[in-house]
């Protein structure tokens, strides 16, 4: 090369990307476990208790790690972000068992030493005692997890790694606490000055927050209605806002690069396509962000990229932003490119752009399109759409298929009197395609090279309408007769391309969506035409593009999830053999709706397929504290404690756990949070979200609501002679 060339080949590197976000994910996991240890310690206020809480986090995901390698999937972004969100669930199981041992391990140390029972006795008991609330509960987080794997398409691919690795990574932390839990108990909680601590364990805050939770409960209780009648307004309130959502098919991707695909009209020379777009790249590289900039024109014959030709081009533009936020660069990207005429340009980024192409064939988010017979019609259509939609808020990029006539002769054949001359259809057909195009009849050689010779009419006879209509063509007789006698030859004009889907002609107007969610911009365009345009007879509009997606991946997991439902109250029922109790766990779930449409208002005000699948998620956790609660509540009441006691000594029993597993489940997304904005987290970061939001109203308002439904409910009355360890 040159002095003064040199070759950069880190312009776009798919690798780079891959490897911003993996690291992006594993930071959000490390923070997360971190935030899970310190919380317990803080709890806890106990070395011993925490590393054998925190122990099966490891273990866990060294066994989801095994388990996504026999299946056949790789270390991802999508099958890391399944870690990070099981993070903080992992040690749940692990913290109920530990919590009651020790409990159990400290009751059993102030006896009486002739009344003591074996150590290893109590552990058994004490996990015994909590096991089957620990398994229903893992098993019903599960099943919530399960509508994900019904989606199909793109999402379903994307997304189905995620939920392999955190069902499998939750059900290692189960067997973890059914086993290897009790056993660490066994060694490391035995000696005196371990369970010569305060029964309520945890530091002097935490004793104080449990004594002051049960005297504001039994306050409260004199106020069940209104304890009650506040969550069911705030339900209310929430449904309300989440109908209003705007709605989209996946968060945008933070890739750093632009993707331009830029067109000109068709038919236009190769050379005068790269000075057009060459225009793009001048205007770009003024933008403070951009440094460099790389263009493809064109099309090789060989390619296997399908998309364009001459006139297309496909520009990748790194960029790395400073003062300004992504909103505020794309406003001035497209800024910057107003001004330029005789271009199309859609702006994506390079998985965006791929993904709207899987999805409905074009290169942009949203859709239109047009079928009917007449193309020029279909054009006009087009056209006057783009026109009236220049309103609409949030729809940017708007471009219309171009389409230009070129100069044709066409062919008419004159039936009557080919019959008349005995000129078949197939002989007429073949003249045409022999003289004017061609037919290989044999091959020259030269040297070791081969050639094909083609046979047709002179350059005079084929290349202007006169020489075609003077053509000699044979008849039925073995006459020579004129070939304008047998066919109507004109000079006309006509599309140059005519794309087609399902045998109907189709011509496509794209568009993408800026600060504004998908959804609200389709209805907004489906009402214009609705009531602005004149759609002709036998003339119609599909749409396609990302929306399609989500609304069909929306309908899959409502209707999933309302399976999921009817089999997690299955469930509830077999555990507590009690359609009531299995419905005062069951309100867990509006609870936690409150906190997950808060939350997703705060934060964008939009719903996309991983946010649902972030509310699927968290109805499954948020059924971990009723069941805590419910189970102490039997368990009190079969050994003869009135309802009120049982309520606030049950409360009070659990709620050192409930808390624990709630913030342990909840901080431990706080890094996908905080971090949404980077690679690789912006799938991860709308779950996390939802679920964040949610844990914090359902255990707040789990700690006060259940108990109050529970009084007014009259208990589980449970069968006195029947204890229930």
């Amino acid at each position: 090369l040159p002095k003064e060339v040199t070759i950069n080949s880190h312009v776009f590197r798919q690798a780079d990307f891959i490897s911003t976000s993996i690291n992006n994910v594993k930071r959000a996991l490390f923070e997360g476990a971190i935030f899970v240890t310190v919380i317990l310690f803080l709890f806890l206020m106990n070395g011993r208790t925490t590393i054998i809480s925190v122990i099966a986090i490891p273990i866990s995901l060294i066994i989801a790690i095994i388990v996504i390698k026999l299946f056949g999937y790789t270390i991802n972004t999508m099958s890391l972000g399944g870690m990070a969100i099981a993070i903080g669930a992992l040690v749940d199981d692990a913290i109920i068992d530990v919590e009651n041992v020790f409990k159990r391990l400290k009751e059993n140390f102030r006896l009486p030493k002739d009344k003591q029972r074996p150590h290893l006795r109590v552990i058994y008991d004490a996990s015994i005692e909590i096991r089957s609330s620990i398994i229903h509960a893992t098993l019903i987080i599960i099943i919530a997890f399960i509508p994900l794997f019904f989606l199909s398409g793109m999402e379903g691919r994307m997304l189905s790694p995620l939920g392999i690795t955190y069902i499998v990574s939750l059900f290692a932390s189960l067997l973890v606490a059914l086993t290897l839990t009790p056993v660490l108990c066994s060694y490391l909680l035995r000696g005196s000055k371990q369970l010569s601590r305060p029964i309520e364990g945890g530091n002097i805050l935490v004793r104080k927050m449990n004594s002051g939770y049960k005297n504001l409960l039994d306050r409260l209780l004199k106020f069940k209605k209104l304890i009650i009648g506040i969550p069911v307004a705030l339900f209310v309130i929430a449904l309300i806002v989440m109908l209003n959502f705007g709605r989209s098919f996946l968060p945008e991707f933070n890739e750093g690069v632009l993707t331009l695909i830029t067109t000109t009209v068709p038919g236009v020379s190769l050379d005068e396509s790269s000075r057009l777009t060459s225009l793009v790249e001048k205007s770009l590289i003024e933008l403070p962000e951009i440094e460099q900039i790389t263009r493809r024109t064109g099309r090789a014959e060989m390619s296997e990229h399908a998309h364009g030709g001459s006139n297309s081009s496909e520009i990748d533009v790194p960029f790395t932003l400073n003062d300004r936020d992504m909103d505020e660069f794309m406003e001035a990207v497209r800024h910057q490119l107003e001004g330029l005429i005789g271009l199309n340009v859609v702006i994506g980024q390079p998985l965006s752009h791929r993904i709207d192409h899987m999805l409905s064939g074009t290169r942009a988010q949203i859709a239109l399109k047009i079928f009917g017979k007449d193309i020029g019609r279909m054009y006009e259509l087009a056209n006057e759409i783009k026109a009236k939609s220049a309103d609409i808020e949030g729809l940017v990029d708007v471009n219309v298929e171009q389409l230009i006539e070129v100069p044709q002769i066409q062919i008419r054949p004159n039936r009557e009197m080919l019959a008349r001359y005995g000129i078949t259809m197939p002989q007429f057909n073949q003249f045409i395609d022999v003289v004017f195009a061609g037919e290989k009849i044999s091959n020259v050689f030269e040297g070791n090279k081969s050639f094909g010779l083609i046979v047709r009419f002179n350059q005079d006879s084929r290349a202007t309408l006169e020489g075609i209509k003077d053509a000699l063509i044979d008849t039925g007789n073995g006459e020579k007769i004129p070939f304008n006698l047998v066919a109507d030859i004109v000079s006309s004009s006509g599309p140059v391309t005519i794309n087609r889907e399902d045998v109907q002609r189709k011509l496509v107007l794209s568009a993408n969506v800026a600060d504004r969610d998908l959804r609200s911009v389709v209805n907004d365009v489906k009402q214009l035409i609705a009531n602005d345009i004149q759609i002709p007879d036998n003339y119609y509009i599909e749409y396609g593009g990302q929306f399609e997606s989500e609304a069909q991946a929306s309908r899959m997991l409502l209707l999933t999830s309302f399976l999921a439902i009817i089999v997690i109250f299955l469930l509830l029922y077999q555990e507590f053999k009690s359609i009531k109790l299995a419905g005062i766990i069951m309100l867990n779930l509006p609870l936690a709706m409150i906190g997950g449409v808060m939350a997703v208002y705060i934060s964008s005000s939009v719903l996309s397929i991983p946010a649902i699948i972030g509310f699927i998620t968290l109805f499954g956790i948020a059924t971990r504290n009723g069941i805590l609660l419910i189970s102490r509540f039997q368990s009190l009441e079969s050994d003869g404690m009135n309802l009120k006691q049982t309520i606030i000594k049950g409360a009070g029993d659990r709620l050192n756990p409930i808390l624990m597993t709630a913030l342990t489940a909840a901080l431990a997304l706080i890094p996908l949070v905080i971090y949404s904005d980077r690679p690789g987290n912006e799938i991860q970061s709308p779950m996390a979200v939802v679920i964040l939001g949610g844990l914090i109203t359902s255990t707040l308002l789990n700690l006060f609501v259940i108990p109050a439904v529970y009084m007014i409910s009259g208990g589980g009355k449970v069968d006195k002679s029947k204890v229930k360890l």
